[in-house]
């Protein structure tokens, strides 16, 4: 299945690459032509949403509708290479639950960093914030989070393989409840879908026999700037409040106000703009109230009201 949003200039050759597999192509409202070009291709269900519903709920959407054991997620940006079966094939003779396939980019190097990871922990949420590993992308932190001490030709299990090119079983996702639809419009449903299917004794593999291209962030470049950011820390705070204990919350929270001070500085002077000094203010606030003073369920919920306070209903957010 594809859940796609203003991705009619790549959802041809994506449609293209899965070889007449039966497909279901989610739009979630894009009224950008994608919707009548996957009704041009023969096996092909098409569910066209008046409004985006974010990637979780579409996964989910599609899926409660479809009979098959197996089931696979492509990312509109994504084209299949060689055998479209191959990663569902993979995922059944290996017994496992969910398997993850290699992603490249357009020259045909590997993805790695990207295509699998571990969980997160609070400290690679930290350094992810703080920016350290972009800037220092082989600290140890950063090694074991990304798999860079794995050979990405080597196949096996793994903790969290990306959304964007993914098959499993369908009664896992039964026994889930599905995707948690609260990771709006996206970011981290994937890693919490494959935490919660560990946590339930799922296996998990990569198979870098299956390999897609994947031109990568494609409908997130509809999003501004601001919204980007504001939307990324949600998740991540969404996270962090749904699965580490309070000690790791706070040493997380201290990560992100540092982290975001830095930005602050360097994006206030980088933009000659005083606009990210209340975006990342409310980030500090965000980091205090859910993750160190927080010591509850109300976190997420705090999140939300926060959220639509602060977003408002503009539309430009509504973008996968």
């Amino acid at each position: 299945m594809v859940v796609c949003y203003r991705s009619a200039g790549v959802l041809e050759k994506c449609l293209r690459s899965l070889g007449g597999m039966p497909v279901v192509v989610v739009d979630n409202g894009s009224g950008d032509g994608a919707v009548e070009i996957a009704r041009r291709f023969l096996g092909v269900e098409t569910i066209a949403n008046t409004q985006n519903r974010g990637f979780a709920a579409a996964v989910n959407q599609a899926v409660a509708g479809r009979p098959e054991d197996y089931v696979m997620l492509v990312n509109p940006d994504v084209e299949i290479e060689g055998d479209a079966r191959a990663l569902a094939r993979a995922c059944r003779e290996s017994g496992a639950d969910i398997a993850g396939g290699q992603l490249k980019n357009e020259n045909g190097s590997a993805q790695w960093g990207f295509s699998v990871r571990r969980f997160p922990t609070p400290a690679t949420l930290a350094f992810e914030a703080m920016g350290w590993n972009r800037a220092f992308p082989w600290n140890p932190v950063n090694r074991a989070y990304r798999y860079l001490d794995r050979d990405p030709g080597h196949g096996g299990e793994v903790d969290q393989p990306a959304g964007a090119y993914l098959v499993f079983r369908r009664a896992l996702w039964e026994k889930l409840g599905g995707f948690d639809e609260a990771f709006y419009p996206a970011w981290f449903e994937d890693v919490d879908f494959c935490l919660r299917a560990r946590q339930a004794g799922a296996k998990i593999v990569y198979a870098p026999e299956a390999a897609a291209r994947h031109l990568g962030g494609h409908s997130f470049r509809a999003l501004d700037w601001e919204t980007r950011q504001v939307r990324w820390y949600v998740s991540l705070m969404r996270y962090a409040s749904k699965h580490f204990r309070p000690s790791g919350r706070r040493r997380l929270a201290a990560g992100l106000v540092a982290g975001a001070m830095v930005r602050l500085i360097l994006s206030t002077c980088r933009r000659a703009s005083l606009k990210p000094i209340p975006l990342y203010s409310e980030v500090i606030r965000l980091a205090y109230l859910t993750l160190w003073k927080g010591g509850g369920g109300s976190e997420v919920g705090m999140l939300d009201e926060v959220e639509q306070r602060k977003l408002g209903n503009d539309t430009r957010l509504h973008v996968l």
